[in-house]
C-alpha cells in the first residue's frame, strides 16, 4: 500500500509522518482488496492520539511510565494520554439508589459460576500447521458422521479415536468450571444446553474436538450484597468511558484536522 495514495495527515498543523499511520494499519481490520479502510481507521485513531498528546503538552504534562503488565512499561506517549485522561477526565460514584436500581432491573444476570460436566474427542492437531489440520478436520468429520448415525456411541468413538488420555473413560472430562479450559473452549461450552453435543467439530489451540454437555448446573442468582462492588464498578467505568469520549469530541470539534474522517467521533 503506498502512502503516496493518501493525504498528509495535519492536527492542529502538525504533519503526521506517513509512517505513524502506516505502523497503527496493522491494528485495522478491512476487507481483503481495500486496504484504504484499514488506512482511514488507522488515520483515524493517529489523529485522536495526536491530539490528546498535544493537549497533554499544552497542559504541561510530563511521562511518568507505569508498568502496564508483567515486564512491560508503558510508552512515553501512553504515559503522557493516561495522564492527561486521569486528569481531565473524572466521574462521580454511582450512589446505592442506582447500584441497587441496575441490579433490580434482571438479577438473574448476577450469578454463581456455572458448572459443566463435559466429554469431548480430540483430534489432536497444531492450528498452525495446515496439513495437520486437514487431516485432523477430515478425522474429525468421519467420527462426527458416525456419532450422527449412533449418537449412543459416543463413549465408544471417543475410547477408539480420541487423542486426549480422556479417552480411557469415554471422553469424560469430570466437572469443569469458568477459567478450567482454554477460552475458546469455554466459549463452546457456554453456547451447549444440557445434553447437547456440538454440531460440527470446534477448533482450539489443541485440536479439533467433538465435545458434548453431559450435564449443565447453572450458578445460583447471587443476592445484591454479594455483588454490589462489581455493580458499582462497572458503572464507574462505564460513565468513565462516556466521559472520555465526550473530552475527545470536544477536542476533536475544536481541532483543525485535515487527512482523517472525525464526523463520526464528532457526533
Amino acid at each position: 500500500m503506498g502512502a503516496v495514495l493518501f493525504p498528509d495527515l495535519v492536527v492542529n498543523g502538525e504533519v503526521v509522518p506517513h509512517a505513524a499511520v502506516a505502523a497503527e494499519v496493522q491494528n485495522h481490520d478491512a476487507p481483503k482488496g481495500k486496504p484504504g479502510i484499514a488506512w482511514r481507521k488507522a488515520a483515524n485513531a493517529v489523529a485522536v492520539r495526536t491530539l490528546l498528546l498535544q493537549e497533554a503538552r499544552r497542559r504541561g504534562l510530563s511521562a511518568e511510565p507505569a508498568e502496564a503488565g508483567p515486564g512491560r512499561f508503558e510508552t512515553e506517549e501512553e504515559a503522557l494520554i493516561r495522564g492527561l485522561l486521569d486528569l481531565a477526565v473524572s466521574v462521580a460514584s454511582p450512589d446505592e439508589a442506582a447500584i441497587h436500581a441496575e441490579w433490580a432491573r434482571d438479577p438473574s444476570r448476577f450469578r454463581a459460576p456455572p458448572l459443566w460436566e463435559v466429554s469431548h474427542i480430540l483430534f489432536a492437531c497444531d492450528p498452525r500447521d495446515e496439513g495437520a489440520v486437514r487431516q485432523a478436520r477430515a478425522r474429525a468429520d468421519a467420527v462426527m458422521a458416525a456419532l450422527r448415525q449412533r449418537p449412543g456411541d459416543f463413549a465408544t468413538l471417543a475410547a477408539t479415536h480420541s487423542d486426549c488420555g480422556s479417552k480411557s473413560s469415554g471422553g469424560a472430562l469430570g466437572q469443569l468450571g469458568p477459567g478450567d479450559t482454554v477460552p475458546e473452549f469455554e466459549t463452546v461450552l457456554r453456547g451447549l444446553a444440557d445434553g447437547e453435543t456440538t454440531g460440527a467439530p470446534i477448533l482450539t489451540r489443541h485440536g479439533y474436538h467433538i465435545v458434548r454437555m453431559d450435564a449443565l448446573a447453572e450458578g445460583a442468582v447471587l443476592p445484591f450484597a454479594a455483588v454490589r462492588p462489581q455493580i458499582a464498578a462497572a458503572m464507574e467505568k462505564a460513565a468513565w468511558a462516556r466521559a472520555a469520549r465526550d473530552f475527545v469530541g470536544a477536542l476533536i470539534a475544536a481541532g483543525d484536522i485535515s487527512g482523517a474522517d472525525l464526523r463520526m467521533a464528532r457526533s
